[in-house]
C-alpha cells in the first residue's frame, strides 16, 4: 500500500466517521431547536470556512459567476442544503431517540440512489443485476425502520412518514452530488462554496418565513446556547472537515473504491448511539449488514464491468490488425 493510497484512505476514513458522528449529535441538538434554525447556523459558519478557503486557492475571481449558469447552481445548493438540512433533520426529529440509526443507514443506500438518479438525469439504465443490489439495499433499510417488523409497515404506514422524509432527504444530496458533473470546470472548492452561499439564499429566507409566519417559534438564547457546541461540530467537522477530506479521498481512491467507506457511517452511528443507550436490535443490525452487503458487491460488479469493458477496447485493435 503506497503512500498516496493510505492517504486516501485515510481521508475517507475522517469523512465517513465525522458523518456518523453526526446524526447522534443531532439528536441531543433537536431536543433544543428545530431543524431549519440549525441547518441556517450550521451552513451559515460552514459557508465562512468555505468561502475562505476558496479565497485562498483561487482568489477572489473564484467568487464571480459571470458567465456562469446561475440558476442552476442556486437550485442544486437549494436541492443540497435545504433538501438535505430540513428533510432529513426533520425526519430524524420525528422518529425519536431511534432516528439517528434510521438517518444514518440511509446515507449507506446513497450510491444505489445515485443510480436511480443517473437513470432520469442520463437516461442511463443501471444494470440489471445493480437493479437488483438497490433493491436488496432497500430491503435492508425497510429492516432497521421497521426492526424486522415489516408487517407494521403495510398496518401502520403513518407511524414512517419521517422515515419517507429521510430517504428525500438522502436523495436531494445524491442530486446535489450528481449536479458536481454540470459544472466541470469549477473545482471542489469553488462548487462547495458557490452553491452553498446560493443554497444559503433559499435556507435562510424559508427560516424567516417559519418564524414571521409563527410555523417555527423563535429559539429562546438559552436555547442557542446549549447548541454551540453541536453547531460547531456540525460546521466545521461534518461540513468543512468532512466534505473536503471525501472530496480529497476520492480523488486519490476514484469513487468506485470510496463509495465503499459509507458503510463506517451506520457503524458509527450503532456504535455512538449504544453509548448513548439507544442499541439498536438485532433485526436494525441485520437490515444494515444487508445494505452495507449490497453496495460491496454492486461495487465489485460494476469493478468487473469495467475491467471485462477495458479488456474488450484492448483487443479491439489487434483484432483488426489481424484481419487487415
Amino acid at each position: 500500500m503506497n503512500a498516496d493510497y493510505r492517504k486516501g484512505v485515510l481521508f475517507c476514513l475522517i469523512a465517513t466517521l465525522s458523518w456518523g458522528v453526526m446524526f447522534p449529535i443531532m439528536t441531543d441538538a433537536l431536543r433544543h431547536i428545530d431543524p431549519y434554525t440549525f441547518t441556517s447556523l450550521r451552513y451559515g459558519f460552514a459557508s465562512v470556512a468555505f468561502v475562505t478557503i476558496l479565497v485562498v486557492k483561487e482568489g477572489w475571481g473564484g467568487l464571480s459567476l459571470k458567465g456562469e449558469r446561475r440558476l442552476l447552481a442556486w437550485t442544486l445548493g437549494t436541492i443540497g442544503f435545504v433538501g438535505f438540512g430540513f428533510l432529513v433533520f426533520l425526519g430524524q426529529k420525528l422518529a425519536g431517540p431511534s432516528g439517528a440509526l434510521t438517518a444514518s443507514i440511509m446515507m449507506a443506500t446513497m450510491p444505489m440512489l445515485g443510480f436511480l438518479v443517473n437513470w432520469v438525469v442520463r437516461k442511463v439504465a443501471p444494470p440489471l443485476v445493480s437493479f437488483l443490489f438497490i433493491l436488496m439495499s432497500f430491503c435492508g433499510v425497510v429492516t432497521v425502520i421497521t426492526k424486522g417488523n415489516v408487517e407494521g409497515l403495510v398496518e401502520h404506514p403513518g407511524n414512517y412518514s419521517a422515515n419517507l422524509l429521510i430517504i428525500l432527504g438522502a436523495l436531494c444530496w445524491v442530486v446535489y452530488t450528481i449536479g458536481a458533473s454540470f459544472f466541470p470546470k469549477w473545482s471542489p472548492y469553488r462548487y462547495t462554496a458557490m452553491t452553498t452561499l446560493l443554497g444559503l439564499t433559499s435556507v435562510f429566507t424559508l427560516n424567516a418565513t417559519f418564524f414571521i409566519t409563527g410555523f417555527v417559534p423563535v429559539p429562546h438564547a438559552s436555547a442557542l446556547i446549549s447548541i454551540i457546541p453541536h453547531v460547531a461540530y456540525m460546521a466545521l467537522v461534518a461540513g468543512f472537515v468532512g466534505v473536503l477530506s471525501w472530496n480529497f479521498g476520492n480523488k486519490i481512491l476514484t469513487p468506485l473504491n470510496g463509495v465503499l467507506f459509507m458503510d463506517v457511517v451506520p457503524i458509527t452511528a450503532f456504535f455512538v448511539s449504544s453509548l448513548q443507550g439507544v442499541v439498536p436490535v438485532r433485526a436494525q443490525i441485520l437490515g444494515a449488514c444487508i445494505t452495507g452487503t449490497a453496495l460491496i458487491l454492486n461495487n465489485l460488479y460494476m469493478r468487473q464491468r469495467i475491467i471485462a469493458g477495458l479488456g474488450k477496447a484492448n483487443q479491439m485493435p489487434a483484432t483488426s490488425a489481424s484481419r487487415s
